[in-house]
């Protein structure tokens, strides 16, 4: 397996420190509102990459942080005149409930900043007793960044380039322009926790070094996120994590492009701003995780009406085929098994799959596979094949569509389901005792319920326009 490693910028063949086992940590949501579909990419991919991993037989530790302190929870807080842990549990179940409509596994561990304020002021301290951190005057803390040699080294800026940039705000006590805060200190009004340096709460960058030392040690395989995270948050954990403990950080950094919306920048002021919410209620969660695991990680990608709408129609091409397999072996009979030809087919699809997730999680050329298997799979139902036939083939197919999360048990909701079921069940009933009217009744209030009926040799089929 190869992965692109931004590090070195370069695609690298993936060794984990510890043979077999893979540790990840991925930048989660800063929880103060929905998140929108910028913010799903990381979500998604990254988690079908830890469920990957795992299907190749890696023993995968995946955390995933939240950051539940933090200056745009405070002023929601303050906007709404209520506590920021309020605002920070809100927009916790806020962001599981849309995971999981997105087909989002929960992350081994999901840490909150405010739980690890101890561990923070620990690794703090030790920056401090190293020289690489000083606490000004006012009670903040600061890194010195300068005496961190490879300071730059994840997004390839020369120092000088960043001095050009770098200012003091109004109110920052610093030594240098380039420094940033591990502490801040209290402010009227904002949590805050005791500290060597007064009241006071962390600073972004420090929670997740601090975050990744405890739940994961101090190397790690891959961190990943954003490439809008590579600077200055990863880099700026690279140089704390890195200073505090004289090893390295990650081994591996991966990144995954921007979104845009009608080839614009995602912007508030743009009026282009879309939660997965917003975009659920209009199409569903399933095309959003499409749309976003059809092309390369690390390319930009973009969002418009018509991409998503063709993300839908790819969704219902294989939830079809899903569906149909369903149906087709509740009817089947027993008979000839599947030819050698036809299972030479579907171990080349999954074989194509393995190799192109291999390559750097090429899932834009996965999904292609899949694809032949939703082709090559419907050639075979449509040619009546034995149950043992179409359940091996099936069973390739499957394996693929559910582990990139691409299928569901049922394409509609349940209850909607078995109502359905129960109406073709009467309806079935209906015209075996001739009764042609209560039969084409039934199919009318169907239809009212936007339900198509197809009658087939193993029964009659149905699906929701």
């Amino acid at each position: 397996m190869k992965i692109y490693n931004d590090l070195t910028r370069q695609k690298e063949e993936f060794i984990p420190l510890e043979e077999g086992k893979v540790k990840i940590y991925a930048c989660g949501p800063t929880v103060y509102n929905y998140f929108h579909i910028g913010n799903a990419r990381p979500i998604v991919l990254f988690d079908l990459f830890r469920r990957y991993l795992k299907w190749r037989g890696w023993d995968v530790t995946f955390v995933q942080n939240f950051t539940d302190v933090d200056d745009k929870i405070i002023k929601k807080a303050n906007e709404e005149g209520v506590t920021s842990d309020e605002i920070a549990a809100r927009y916790i179940a806020e962001y599981f409930t849309d995971a999981q409509g997105l087909g989002v596994e929960a992350a081994d561990i999901h840490p909150k900043a405010t739980e690890n304020i101890g561990q923070i002021i620990g690794l703090v301290s030790t920056l401090v007793k190293k020289g690489h951190a000083y606490a000004a005057e006012n009670g903040d803390v600061y890194y010195r960044t300068k005496s961190f040699p490879c300071y730059g080294c994840l997004s390839h800026m020369p120092i000088e380039d960043l001095e050009s940039g770098a200012r003091i705000a109004v109110g920052e006590i610093k030594e240098d322009p380039l420094d940033f805060a591990l502490w801040k200190a209290a402010k009227p009004g904002e949590p805050a926790w005791k500290s060597p340096w007064g009241m006071g709460r962390p600073g972004w960058h420090i929670e997740c070094s601090a975050m990744v030392k405890r739940y994961l040690g101090e190397t790690i395989d891959i961190h990943c996120g954003g490439v809008d995270l590579t600077f200055p948050h990863h880099e700026n954990e690279i140089a704390q994590s890195e200073a505090a403990t004289g090893k390295p950080f990650s081994r591996y950094w991966m990144h995954n492009g921007f979104i845009n919306v009608d080839n614009q920048k995602m912007s508030k002021s743009l009026n282009n701003f879309f939660t997965v919410r917003d975009v659920a209620k209009l199409y569903g969660y399933m095309p959003i995780r499409y749309f976003l695991v059809s092309s390369h990680y690390r390319k930009p990608i973009n969002y418009s009406a018509d991409i998503i709408e063709a993300a839908q129609n790819s969704v219902d091409r294989i939830q079809n085929c899903y569906d149909n397999l369903a149906f087709y072996l509740k009817n089947a009979t027993s008979g000839e098994p599947l030819s050698a030809e036809v299972r030479a087919a579907f171990e080349g699809y999954k074989a194509q799959f393995i190799e192109k997730m291999d390559d750097d999680f090429n899932t834009a050329d996965a999904v292609s596979a899949l694809f032949e298997m939703v082709r090559e799979l419907n050639s075979l139902l449509a040619a009546n094949p034995s149950k043992e036939a179409a359940e091996e083939a099936g069973a390739y197919f499957t394996e693929i569509a559910k582990l990139m999360g691409l299928v569901g048990e049922s394409a509609t909701d349940k209850a909607f389901a078995e109502e359905v079921e129960a109406l073709i069940a009467q309806r079935a009933a209906a015209k075996k005792a001739k009764n042609f009217a209560l039969a084409d009744e039934i199919r009318g209030k169907l239809s009212d319920m936007g339900v198509t009926l197809q009658d087939t040799a193993q029964g009659t089929k149905w699906k929701k326009n």
